[in-house]
């Protein structure tokens, strides 16, 4: 396949693939759950892992300075933010490089915060390490028409850290709801985090996946105050779709942040990838072509997604996401019970994430839906759903 065009699989190469995704759930099941693609991999990253498969290079990771310049010059292309090239380290995942800057800097029973509705491992890893977690939920403006409809509360955040939180794991852009922060926001909240002293861990996985007229504004580039405050964690595993992989790194730009992490052991280091880390070489270095193709089959989705659900579940509340390939839709006029998620996996054979899992019992009546595969599979699922509505 050309990079000229990314596009779906067929649903026959789809049921042969070994991820979790096609292999969680019966074969009947549509699995439009986990946050990964259907679509190819970028040539670049094809040709560079069969090279190290041909040249028997499979050995660990040793150290790679291509990779935190890849970073930087993908960061000034696409975000004109400059980073410094020496200032990253190497984890398995985006989870182990929170995981372990937590467990390095934190203890047990400090408070960290979050705001829901949120990907649902951020519960998970504050308590792997022994946190106490805080809610401090986005602002739902569902009257808005043309503006976004979720919203950092700052207002609730700062209470939170006045109370004593000691962390803040901020999702940029903010999985589920397809939301982007705006600067303002931003720099509102690094003056919170220096004014009450709070660590703020940015998730920043999804940002080259954001939309043509949309802005991603990286935490880190925001204002001094930011930069001393956070640490960035990314990887190419979400936009890229190299989540088995294995690879992700953790930036910063302070030297008081540099001190903190000094603290995370070495072994994330030789824990990580050999053909992870070199394959988030070539895609922040040469797949600018790839992604632009992928976004521009993700912005189709997106659209066709909305207008199916208008057309065949006109009760269901849904945004246009400013980035990634993840909607949340308010699913209480289906009428599917306290379990809508599960009844559509039960009755309709979707498999969706279910709304509690991404902040609690205030979700109950919501499900994440993935929209990265073809048109025929979104409508698909549209179809089955709205064949169960009560």
């Amino acid at each position: 396949m050309s990079d000229k065009r990314v596009q779906s699989d067929s649903m026959a190469e789809l049921k042969a693939r070994h991820s979790s995704k096609w292999r969680r759930y019966a074969p009947d099941v549509l699995p439009m759950h986990v946050a990964e693609m259907d679509f190819q991999i970028a040539e670049p990253i094809k040709a560079m892992l069969h090279d190290f498969v041909e040249r028997n290079d499979l050995g660990y990771l040793g150290p790679i300075p291509e990779l935190g310049e890849a970073f930087a010059g993908y960061a000034k292309r696409h975000w004109d933010w400059d980073v410094n090239p020496r200032n990253f380290k190497i984890a398995t995942d985006v989870a182990v490089a929170t995981v372990e800057f937590l467990r390095a800097i934190s203890k047990p029973g400090e408070r960290a915060v979050i705001s829901s509705p949120v990907y649902s491992s951020f519960f998970r890893w504050i308590g792997e390490v022994g946190l106490t977690l805080v809610d401090a939920p986005l602002r739902h403006n569902e009257s808005a028409e043309d503006a976004p409809h979720w919203h950092l509360d700052l207002q609730a955040i700062e209470d939170a850290f006045a109370a004593g939180a000691k962390y803040y794991l901020m999702c940029q852009p903010q999985n589920p709801v397809g939301r982007i922060h705006t600067r303002e926001e931003l720099i509102a909240l690094a003056e919170l985090a220096e004014k009450y002293g709070v660590v703020v861990i940015s998730d920043e996985i999804h940002a080259p996946l954001t939309y043509r007229g949309e802005k991603f504004v990286p935490y880190l580039s925001v204002s001094d105050a930011a930069r001393r405050t956070g640490v960035c964690i990314t990887s190419s595993s979400k936009s890229y779709n190299l989540a088995g992989l294995k690879a992700a790194i953790l930036v910063w730009d302070s030297p008081e942040i540099a001190e903190l992490v000094k603290a995370i052991p070495d072994d994330t280091h030789w824990r990580s990838s050999i053909l992870g880390a070199f394959s988030m070489t070539v895609a922040f270095n040469d797949c600018d072509e790839w992604l632009a193709s992928c976004l521009a089959t993700l912005d189709e989705n997106r659209h066709h997604m909305l207008a199916e659900l208008h057309a065949k579940l006109p009760g269901v509340v849904a945004h246009l996401p400013q980035n990634g390939y993840l909607s949340m839709w308010e699913v209480s006029a289906l009428n599917l019970g306290d379990d809508p998620a599960g009844a559509m996996l039960r009755d309709a054979k979707v498999a969706v994430v279910p709304g509690p899992d991404m902040g609690g019992a205030n979700y109950k009546n919501f499900v994440r839906f993935n929209f990265a595969c073809s048109k025929a599979q979104i409508t698909d699922a549209i179809e089955r759903i709205a064949a169960i509505r009560k």
